[in-house]
């Protein structure tokens, strides 16, 4: 058995060099996955009692997108239960006991205090189930991550089953917040919380109209956040695995498959409810988002957020950027005279971005490296000053209600806004 172990992941793409898979996380389960396991779900667990039976039911009651049981042996739900101090693992045992029609699979660890954060958990369940996806040598199995708060939908599964059969390499799905959660918010964090939703989705239309992806065509959404991430087992060892940061670990696992050129589907399709607790697990979640800007409506604060203006004009220059980048890839030469009108709106040296488009770069590791030295150099962020998020949408709204009936699936529009 060990030795066919070792040659199905010999067969699987090798992992990027500071991240070993899969032996860079313990084994969690001893028990082999079944054969017809098609997704195999993660779940994070750190005294959850309250929402975990409802997160364990949505996952046992699954249906295909045409409303029939879905098969509980096509998936199998691994749950972590770390450093827990309440009774989760009590009730994760009770579930399990009575449902053992679900593939689940409890796993009960305390992690020392510099390995017990979110970002550890994640990875070491995510390196699980690439293990098991690659032991049955699924190449495009798939990677399902949830929380210990959350509820996934009745498709949820089948949805992320859908979008890979599409070609999606990884998926991110639309998280809403549970209604009763937001009506306990204090009136300016609500107000804050439902204006951000509101200006990321105008951006994500926006950038479907000037600079889209193939992949991800509009209606889309913004969200690529661990309650609702999937990415199938191929890509996971091709982009490294889940980096090794504390938080936001989903965030920075988007950026690197974004940098691998990933397939990437802001699917809305599939749709996850979490709580809008207060009370959170990491500094960077959304419990302290809601209690920073809790903080701001007692200080009078305004929320302020990237200009309009600021968001058309690096789309538009991105996608410029993006043509030029297809070019090189195709053997086409290009001059300084062609870099210097997009050096110059970013506020970067155009010898340094010219030499960067002749290096072996995919496009989204460039972007990244042209961010990077467009945070450096600041002369985007004195150009484009922060607004109050009410006139950000104000104009998002306006320009994109322009665009929508001009709008093409594969080509940006030569409108302007202004």
């Amino acid at each position: 058995m060990e030795s066919k172990l070792l040659q199905v992941v010999a067969d699987f793409p090798a992992a990027k060099p500071n991240h070993v898979l899969p032996t860079f996380s313990p084994v969690l389960v001893q028990k082999a996955p079944l054969s017809s396991c098609e997704v195999c779900v993660i779940v994070p667990v750190r005294n959850e009692a309250q929402t975990l039976v409802h997160t364990l039911n949505a996952l046992l009651h699954q249906f295909d997108l045409e409303r029939q049981r879905l098969d509980t042996k096509r998936y199998e739900v691994i749950v972590l239960l770390n450093n827990c101090s309440d009774n989760s693992a009590d009730i994760a045992r009770s579930f399990a006991k009575q449902h053992q029609e679900l593939e689940l699979h409890l796993v009960e660890m305390t992690l020392p205090p510099e390995q017990a954060y979110i970002g550890r958990v994640r990875q070491i369940l995510m390196d699980e189930a690439y293990r098991r996806l690659s032991i049955i040598g699924r190449k495009r199995g798939v990677i399902a991550s949830t929380d210990g708060d959350s509820q996934v939908s009745p498709t949820w599964i089948a949805a992320n089953l859908y979008e890979i059969s599409c070609g999606a390499d990884a998926i991110g799905g639309r998280i809403i917040t549970s209604s009763d959660g937001r009506r306990k918010l204090d009136p300016y964090a609500k107000a804050c919380f439902l204006r951000e939703v509101g200006y990321r989705y105008l951006i994500a239309e926006l950038e479907s109209y000037l600079d889209p992806e193939p992949f991800d065509p509009f209606p889309r959404h913004y969200q690529h956040y661990g309650a609702s991430l999937a990415v199938t087992a191929e890509m996971y060892a091709l982009a490294g695995g889940l980096p090794a940061v504390r938080t936001p670990e989903d965030v920075a696992f988007y950026h690197a498959l974004v940098r691998e050129n990933a397939r990437f589907r802001h699917s809305p399709l599939v749709r996850v409810t979490t709580s809008a607790r207060q009370t959170g697990r990491t500094n960077n979640g959304l419990a302290n988002q809601l209690n920073e800007w809790t903080k701001m409506g007692r200080q009078n604060q305004v929320f302020l957020v990237e200009s309009f203006q600021a968001i058309e004009t690096r789309l538009r220059v991105r996608h410029q950027l993006r043509k030029i980048w297809k070019g090189v890839l195709n053997g086409y030469q290009v001059t300084s005279n062609q870099v210097a009108p997009i050096s110059d709106t970013l506020g970067i040296d155009t010898q340094w971005l010219l030499q960067e488009l002749t290096q072996p770069n995919t496009f989204g590791h460039l972007f990244e490296q042209v961010e990077q030295r467009m945070s450096d150099e600041g002369v985007w962020d004195a150009r484009f000053m922060y607004v109050d998020i009410q006139e950000a949408i104000i104009d998002l709204r306006r320009c994109v209600k322009k665009l929508r009936p001009h709008a093409t699936a594969n080509a940006p529009n030569a409108a302007y806004c202004q």
